[in-house]
């Protein structure tokens, strides 16, 4: 445990910040079950919906510096593979 004011202070910021990236991770994972899930039920309205929803995400993790810039569009050109392929 430390000592030092700042240091004490950084240990709560530091236990903050985890705490919202935690958080955003899992919302971001949720939207990729949300988008994988209406994929595999067919429907090509609401696929394209969640695709919207799930890359808008994606950005916002990767402007945060939760995942990569090379995760992010990784992922994205994936997503966009099987959507198109779905038509």
């Amino acid at each position: 445990m430390p000592n030092i004011k700042s240091a004490k202070k950084r240990v709560k910021v530091t236990e903050t910040k985890t705490l919202q990236n935690k958080m955003f991770r899992s919302s971001l994972k949720t939207m990729i079950k949300k988008y994988t899930a209406a994929l595999n039920s067919g429907d090509k309205e609401a696929a394209s919906a969640e695709y919207k929803a799930a890359v808008k995400k994606i950005d916002q993790a990767a402007a945060k510096g939760i995942i990569s810039k090379n995760a992010a569009a990784r992922k994205k050109s994936q997503f966009t593979l099987k959507l198109n392929k779905m038509a």
